[in-house]
This record gives structure tokens, sequence and C-alpha cells, in this order.
């Protein structure tokens, strides 16, 4: 193998049992972000830490080729090699070899639905190709390209210079194209593209991964480092935009021999994954956003939905402000997405697209979920069709009712290419609507403002819970932080509190605002965001304040910059920071005595709860990150290999944290795969204040839930836990438990607990 590329090998076809397939689970996983500063020698030097912090395999981000300086990797432009800013294949070699030398595994990150476009077009030498050659290039049928008077429209042009012939080529500012340009036109950059793209990002070009010789030609590298084994995991990047994801994902089961394969799937609600699909779970937004619930306090709902309306002005309906910013990014971003589901919808109708556009967009608006997983040409599953028709019945209220039922009909047992393309339609409108829009402007409590979740459910009874639990795949992976998230884990941790005190919330957020004034539709965010990610640089809350905005799409957008808005917010940031930072500083002092009680009791809940647990890179330390890319900020290694080093410290948040992790994750060695999930119940008048459960016999996790009302009350109080028969070992503590426990005994030194059992009292 050279140093650029990876020979093709094949790759044993079959599938294992589900009980084979749990056997190969991770026990634990790590998430590295990989950067040009950041390639396979730097992870492969983290071996020892890893292997002492207790994960079974690190998963890495995108490592095809892809634009030289992106610090993602979603960007692919060739993947037939290595990244070569990472070290290449033999660096790839080199780290897993080191890795496994340490039992320590790898999942790598797959990128089926998209290439980038991105300036130079050449980089992607199979779309310049198609640029080249049009459908007589043999890459014709690897993108999902759309041809209007026989050219590919590209969005690029503004009003800053004008395109020049450069010998055999064609430039506009950093972008080449080929000459002649019979296959292409170049048209504004506001303007829809000739081509499904990954949501509104237009430097993104959607993939036909359904033709088998692009999955084979786009899959090969992957492929050969799983038959090698060298890689013994996949993440599948954005299924949803896929053709066919349950085929995709049977062709990958196949070719990859059964390898453990989890999907970046949102799921909403109760949503569940679709069982028909064969991977093992998802990316674990679903888990994530049950356990931040855990720690919200209900009671705190109404005063903080009074305080966000009082200080913004926005409608306290929550599904009001996603229905109406899912029609302004259909109206602004999604166009030509929205018309070409048109198109085929009245080519399949007979009817003109003007007459059919309201029914299609309001069904849209409607839908409630990233897809509806009709497959053309096999019955509709019951609850997809149930999806659909409510949709349907609420889309009825604003566009005309015959129209939008005969779309609703379409979409799940029409033609093939309407059924297709509502559902690549409708991720991108509940990306863009709701991660991108709404939630940058409904925010009561914007912890609950993640990735998957609803903004509008404040919090998760304990039982329910255990349901979840229960009811879960055992091989799917669980999360508190990710590369997507839109805080980290701590940050939403220290937010959890304050729905515990919502009127000195308020009473500190009015004293701040009377001193330094912002844009009253991001004022009350910006302040919820400076307390909880402090200390923080000017700079870094100034970038996030700008990416707020952008998202929020109320005063300026990524397609409307308003340079004197702009100004403002960076005068704001740098005044909040300024004149207000000491009270701020004290505020989230205050907090941090709770948040670290609801940090550490994430972290324990989320590592011993079914699932493979992913820990995001840094996490094991505390974090006051924001969306990215301040989220995928250098992490200091160094400082956590010391503090793990000099061994326990339940004392600094940073050491309990740290101490947390790596005892979960020894205790996570001893369970069996797919080990039962049993409720464990406090007794007593504090009981509502704890969570707890067993997994299997060997392990227990307690952790303390809402500590402001739990200190108000004066403490646990004559609460106690009982444990299950034998004696138990708190890996926290070093102390010895059985039977019935107070919890002020049990909770003593740490406000959490990871038990676990004697092996010499198994016959107990």
């Amino acid at each position: 193998m050279s140093e650029e590329t990876v020979s093709e090998a094949a790759v044993p076809d079959g599938s294992e049992s589900s009980e084979g397939r749990a056997a190969r689970a991770p026990r634990a996983t790590y998430r590295v972000q990989l950067t040009p500063d950041f390639g396979f020698a730097e992870v492969a030097a983290l071996g020892d830490y890893l292997a002492g912090l207790g994960v079974s395999h690190v998963y890495l981000s995108p490592i095809l080729q892809a634009v030289p300086a992106s610090r993602h990797g979603y960007d692919v432009t060739d993947h037939s090699r290595i990244r070569a800013e990472f070290g290449g294949a033999g660096g790839f070699r080199a780290m897993a070899r080191h890795l496994a030398d340490r039992g320590i595994g790898i999942v790598a990150d797959l990128v089926p639905n998209h290439m980038t476009v991105a300036p130079p077009e050449s980089a992607n030498a199979a779309f310049w190709s198609v640029l080249k050659d049009g459908e007589a290039s043999p890459y014709s049928h690897w993108f999902d390209v759309e041809y209007r008077d026989g050219k590919i429209d590209l969005p690029v042009l503004s009003d800053t210079n004008e395109p020049h012939v450069d010998g055999d080529v064609l430039r506009y500012g950093d972008h080449v194209f080929p000459l002649p340009a019979d296959h292409y036109r170049l048209v504004r950059f506001t303007d829809p593209p000739g081509y499904r793209r990954f949501f509104d990002v237009s430097s993104l070009i959607g993939l036909r991964a359904e033709d088998e010789r692009v999955f084979e030609a786009t899959h090969a590298v992957m492929l050969d480092l799983v038959a090698e084994g060298l890689v013994h995991g996949l993440r599948v990047d954005h299924p949803d935009g896929l053709t066919d994801p349950r085929g995709y994902f049977e062709r990958l089961r196949r070719r990859s021999g059964g390898v453990w394969t989890v999907a970046e799937k949102i799921l909403i609600g109760d949503e569940r994954l679709p069982a028909d699909w064969p991977c093992d779970g998802t990316t674990g937004y679903d888990a994530l956003n049950r356990v931040l619930r855990l720690f919200v306090d209900p009671a705190g709902e109404k005063p903080l939905t009074d305080l966000f309306v009082r200080r913004t002005h926005a409608s306290a309906d929550y599904p009001t402000i996603v229905a109406d910013s899912k029609r302004q990014v259909i109206a602004e971003f999604l166009r030509g997405e929205t018309d070409r589901l048109t198109g085929a919808l009245a080519r399949a109708l007979g009817a003109d697209p003007a007459r059919l556009r309201g029914a299609v967009v309001e069904l849209l608006v409607a839908m409630p979920v990233y897809r509806a997983y009709a497959v053309p040409g096999e019955p509709v599953p019951a609850h997809s069709r149930e999806i659909v028709e409510e949709a349907a019945r609420v889309a009825a209220e604003r566009a005309d009712p015959e129209t939008v039922a005969a779309v609703a009909g379409q979409v799940l047992d029409g033609p093939a290419e309407v059924v297709v393309r509502f559902q690549q339609t409708c991720g991108p409108v509940m990306a863009k609507g709701v991660e991108d829009t709404a939630l940058y402007r409904y925010y009561p409590l914007s912890c609950l403002n993640e990735v998957g979740g609803e903004p509008g459910e404040f919090c998760l009874e304990v039982e329910e819970f255990h349901r979840f639990c229960q009811s879960m795949t055992p091989t799917s992976m669980t999360t508190l932080s990710t590369h997507d998230t839109k805080r980290s884990e701590d940050v939403r941790a220290r937010l959890a509190v304050l729905s515990e005190m919502p009127h000195e919330w308020a009473e500190a957020v009015a004293g701040w605002a009377e001193r330094v004034w912002c844009d009253p539709a991001l004022d009350y965010l910006a302040w919820q965001n400076l307390m909880a990610a402090w200390p923080i640089s000017v700079e870094r809350f100034t970038d996030y304040l700008l990416k707020a905005a952008r998202e929020a799409k109320t005063s300026i957008s990524w397609a409307t910059p308003d340079a004197r808005y702009e100004r403002s917010l960076r005068d704001f940031a740098a005044r909040a920071i300024g004149e207000c930072g000491p009270s701020v500083a004290a505020f989230a002092t205050r907090v941090d005595r709770y948040a670290q009680i609801n940090s550490l009791g994430q972290k324990v809940v989320q590592l011993l709860m079914p699932g493979v647990p992913d820990v995001y890179q840094g996490s094991e330390f505390t974090d006051f990150s924001l969306v990215d890319p301040d989220n995928r900020r250098p992490v200091d290694f160094t400082a956590r290999a010391v503090a793990m080093a000099a061994g326990p410290d339940l004392i600094t948040w940073d050491g309990a944290k740290l101490q947390v992790t790596v005892s979960a994750l020894a205790a996570r060695r001893r369970l069996a795969a797919g080990a039962a999930h049993t409720p464990l119940r406090a007794e007593g008048e504090a009981a509502e204040h704890a969570v707890a459960f067993a997994r299997g016999g060997d392990v227990v996790a307690v952790a303390t839930r809402l500590p402001v009302r739990l200190a108000n009350r004066g403490g646990w109080g004559a609460t106690t836990l009982t444990l299950p028969p034998g004696d138990w070992r708190d890996l926290l503590t070093g102390q010895a438990h059985t039977g019935r426990i107070p919890m002020a005994h049990l909770l003593a030194r740490c406000p959490v607990a990871v038990l676990e059992r004697d092996v010499r009292s198994m016959g107990a």
C-alpha cells in the first residue's frame, strides 16, 4: 500500500446475529476531531492516556481527502485517498498499530451523501469531469444533478468581479472551471444550484450512493481498512439525505462483514430508528436529550417562558415559531429543492406547479420528523402513513385541502422520484428551519435547544427515563457532547440550574441589560450563553453572537449581512464582558455549586446507561464550549494526562469529572454486552432528587438531580436507597455499602456514586 492510496481488497459478504454484533460493539468510544494541526501521529500519542481513561475505541472524524484547510473533514474531495494533511495512509497505519498495541480500536466517520465543490473545483476530479464532458463523463452517474437547458447551474456569482478565461480554464475569484463551458452555467450565489446539495450548502453536492458503482468507488478505501482489521466500527453521516437509507445500510452491512455501524440520525420525540435499517443504532442525540431533561426542573417552565417573552417580545408558542421558521427557510434558502419536488409532483398529477406549490410548502412545514421512511414500490409502513396524514391535516388549515390531499397521497404512493424527493427535502427543512433557525428564536432555557431536542418540553420524569433505557438498542451510541451540539454538556449543566432559580436569574438579567443594550431578539440568548460559558473571551463571545444572529434570521442572515448591525454585536460583546463581567462571574460562581452536581450526574448516567458511551474530546474535564467551531478548539491533553497520573481528585470539578469518567468506564469493563437496566428507587421525602439504576448484577449508578431544591429543603434527610443483594464498593470513594443506605451517607463525599458488586458476595 502506498502512502497516498489504499489498494482495493475484497470484503466478505454476510451478516451476524444481533448477539454477535453486540459482542463486537465498542465498550466505549472517544471522539477526536482531526485537523491539519492534529493528525494521526497526535492521536497515536494519546494511546496510553486513552487506555488509562478506559475507552475501547478512538472515534475519528472523517479521514478521507478533503479540502486541505478543512477543520471538519465533511467536505471530501477524493474518496481514493486517506487525507494527506493527517499523515496519509502510512500515518493511518502507524496510528492503528500503535493504538492496537494498547488495546484500542478505531471507529471511522463515513460521509456517503455528499462531496465538496468548493474552490478549486478541480480538486474534485469526478465533478470536474462532469463539468467538462457533461453526460458523456464517466462520472455522470455520480452526482444528483439537474440539467437545465443542457447545463448545470453553479451558484457562485456576486457583484465583486467578473469571470475571465485563463488558458484552458475559466476563473472566478477562487473558483476554477474547465473550458469550454458547454455543460455548466454560472449563476448568482443566491440562486438554486442545478444539483441536490447538503441542506442549503451549495458547496456540498449530493452523491448517488444508491448506485452500486458509486458506492463501490466512494467506499473502497474504508472497506479495505475494515477488511484489514484496521477499522472496527463505522459512523454514517446524514443517512436521511440518501435516496434509500435502508438499502444503503443493507449494502454496507454486506460489504463490511457486519462491522458495528451507527447512523447520525436525528429522532424527534418518541420517534425510533426504523427497525428495518440494518445498523446498530444512532449516534446518541436521542439519549443526550433525555439525560439532559432529567436535570431540568419543570417548575421553571412558566417563569422562564414569561421572562423570555418579556425580554424578546416573541411568541410563547414554540410550534408557531417552528412553522414560521420553516416557511422562511423554504422561501429564502430551499427554493430550488422545493421547486424540484413541486415539478415532480406536477408531472405525476398532470397539474400546474404554481397550483401545487402552496400545498407542498405547507406539507413540508407540517412534517414533524426528518424523513417519512416510505420506500418506492413497497407498502408504506403504518407509522409513516400516520405521520404524513397528520401533517396533511395540519397543512390543510393553510392550503387548499383537496390539493394537500393529492400531494400527500403522491409523496407516499406516487412515482419514485416524488417519494424520494419529498423525503430528501424534509430533512433540510427540519435542519435549517428548526436546528438553525427556530432554536435561535425560542429559548426560555437554551440548554433544551439541542439537536433533536424539544425546547417546549422542560423535563423528563425519572420513570420515563428508565422506560427509555429499557427499550434502548444496547448497541446504540450515547453521548453528551459532539462536534455538532449547540452547547457543551457543562454549559448545559449550568443552564439547567436556572430552571431551579428563575426569579434570581430574571433579576440578574434585568440588571445586566440595563447597563448594556442588545437587539431584543438576541439579548436574552446572549446573557444565558455569556453566563453559562464564563469565562469567555470577547472574540469567542462575538463569534457566537454573530452566528446566533445569522441563524435566527430576524435581523441578519448568512445571505443578508449588515455591517452596522454586526459592529453593534461586537460592541455589545465587549461592553457586556467589560462592564458586567464581574457580576456575571459572581452569578456563574453561585450557579457552579449546583452545576457541578448536574455535570457529574449527567456523566455517570450517560456512561453507565445502556448503549455504547462516547466521550467527546476533552469532556472528561469541564468544557464550556458553544456551537461550532467553538466546540472544535484544541484540547489540552497534557493537563488531562497530568491529572490522571496524579490520582483521584474529588475536590475540583475537573478532577471529579475525570474520576467519574475513569470509574464509570472501569465499571463498564465488567458489564456483559446488553446487561439489563433495572431501576432502583429511593425512598423518603427527597426521593425525587435521586436517579439510580443497576446494570446486570454487577454495577449500580446513582446521581443527584435538581440540587437547588434539594439544598433548599435541607438535604436528603432520611431518604434511603436499597441496593441489590450483596456487598458493593463505590469506585469513586472506595467505601463499602450493603443493603439499605441513607442517601446522605452514600453521597456524603460526591453527589454521584459508581458502585461495583464485590465478586466474593456473588453467592450471597
